[in-house]
Order: structure tokens, then C-alpha cells, then sequence
């Protein structure tokens, strides 16, 4: 029998990708996306309606996913957004609404899967986190702040599900060349104090952009996860993901200087 497996925000980004690979592989897919009837034409695998940042969303498709199906295999959460911006110019509101969206629906959507899968005594969640839930960065504050706090709480939810036979690992990609960006939202006030610094972190993070890998190694990375039997709990994906949490974990002083020489560079 195929595998069912669900992917969180596949109309686009690594969501999209991992959907539509999964299918050619001859998974059952069933993805989500706050208005499916915009993709659903040009996709071939099942799209339904979820809003993460919604509760009454979440329960209503709960009941409709398990009326699709029989049983669930593979929970990919992947919804989320990224909000850019230094941290005093980002409006408290803005930040709660990333942590609402990036943590609190993630776990919302977990949660309503997870009487599902105890009941089955099986099951997999694989959550895309981000190398900045292992460290941070300037210019990403609410971003980091929304992927560290998923990091810990699916640690935690990893032992704790060890007896119905439910694995939990998470991926953590540096940038890759996704709509990331091109999708973000970006703080809405600004202080003529950081003028000079948010010009140059802006060209810094452009330029990183630019030089970042295409998403396949992401890709593939998740497909190995959906096979693996017995996955591990992180996984950090490109150039520099192990490196870079190690060096701040261990020298944050060196960690710390390396990125200010990094940032400087662009200064006009």
C-alpha cells in the first residue's frame, strides 16, 4: 500500500518541490495551502485548505484529511513565512505573528495530528526548521526566535513519543535559492539610527542570496528522511550548517567577529 504523506505549505518553496518528487516516487501525497483552488489545476497530487494561524481551520481539516484517508505515514510541516528586519524596527505585533504562524501553528497542526498516530502506533514528523533555529543573525531576530522555539519543542516532543513509535527529526538548510525572500515580510518601522547599518545588512543579505545553493540537496535530504526507518533528530542542510553552530556553540567570540568581518565588507 503507498505511503500517505502530508506536506504543510507544498504550493510553493521546498514544500512544492518535496510534494511533487514524493508523487513521482509513487507516494500518496496530500498537500495544504491556505487557498489549494489556486494550484490545484496545475498539481498532481491532492491539495487541501489549511490556515496554521486559524484553529477552526486546523480541526476542520483534520476531520477532512482522515476521511481522505486511512491512515497517515508522514506529517512534513513546512508552512511558514520569514520576517525580515532588525529587531527594535520589528512592531511587537509583527514578531507575534511570526512566532503564531512559524511555532504556535506548527505545533497547533501537530497536535491534531498526533491522536491519529497514537492511535496507529506508527508515524513521522519532519519538520523544516532552519540553520538560523541553530543560530541567529542580524536582521532576523523573530525568524531565529520562531525556529529555535521549534527546535526545542520537537527535542522534547522526541522522547516523548519514543513509545507509539512515532519519529521526530527536523532539517535545518542555510539559504537556499527558494521564494523565500520574495515572500517575506519586512519590519515596518524604521530608526534613522540604524540607517547606515540596515543598508549595509541589506546588501550583505543580498549578496548571500544570490550566492545560495539551488534547494535540491534540501530535497533530497527530506526523501531520505521519509524512507529512513530510524532517522536521527537534526539535520542541517548546506554549505557551512554544520560549521557554523559548532564555531558559535563552542568560540562565539570567533563565531561573533567572523560575521561582523562578514557584514563590514559591504559597508559604502
Amino acid at each position: 500500500m503507498k505511503k500517505n504523506i502530508l506536506v504543510t505549505g507544498a504550493s510553493s518553496g521546498f514544500g512544492l518541490l518535496v510534494a511533487n518528487e514524493l508523487h513521482k516516487r509513487g507516494y500518496n501525497v496530500i498537500g495544504t495551502s491556505r487557498n489549494p483552488e489556486k494550484n490545484q489545476s496545475s498539481l498532481p497530487f491532492k491539495m487541501l485548505a489549511l490556515d496554521i494561524t486559524d484553529d477552526h481551520s486546523i480541526k476542520s481539516f483534520g476531520k477532512q484529511l482522515f476521511t481522505e484517508i486511512k491512515q497517515l505515514d508522514v506529517l512534513i510541516n513546512n508552512a511558514g513565512f520569514y520576517l525580515s528586519g532588525l529587531a527594535e524596527e520589528t512592531s511587537i505585533e509583527q514578531g507575534k505573528q511570526q512566532l503564531e504562524t512559524n511555532f504556535w501553528g506548527t505545533v497547533k497542526l501537530t497536535n491534531e495530528i498526533l491522536p491519529y498516530f497514537r492511535k496507529q502506533r506508527f508515524g513521522k514528523i519532519i519538520t523544516l526548521s532552519s540553520i538560523m533555529g541553530l543560530i541567529s543573525l542580524p536582521g532576523g531576530a523573530y525568524y531565529a526566535a520562531s525556529k529555535h522555539a521549534l527546535e526545542g519543542y520537537f527535542r522534547a516532543l522526541r522522547f516523548e513519543l519514543k513509545e507509539f513509535n512515532i519519529k521526530v527529526s527536523m532539517i535545518e538548510p542555510v539559504g537556499f535559492k527558494t521564494n523565500i525572500v520574495t515572500n517575506s515580510k519586512v519590519a515596518e518601522n524604521k530608526i534613522s539610527d540604524y540607517d547606515e547599518y540596515r543598508t549595509t545588512l541589506e546588501d550583505y543579505t543580498k549578496y548571500l542570496f544570490t550566492k545560495s545553493e539551488e534547494p535540491t540537496a534540501v530535497v533530497e535530504t527530506l526523501l531520505k528522511l521519509v524512507e529512513n526507518e530510524n532517522p536521527h533528530f537534526n539535520h542541517p542542510v548546506g554549505k557551512g550548517s554544520t560549521l557554523f553552530p559548532a564555531v558559535q556553540f563552542f568560540s562565539f567570540k570567533t563565531f561573533e567577529n567572523a560575521i561582523i568581518k562578514s557584514i563590514n565588507k559591504f559597508k559604502k
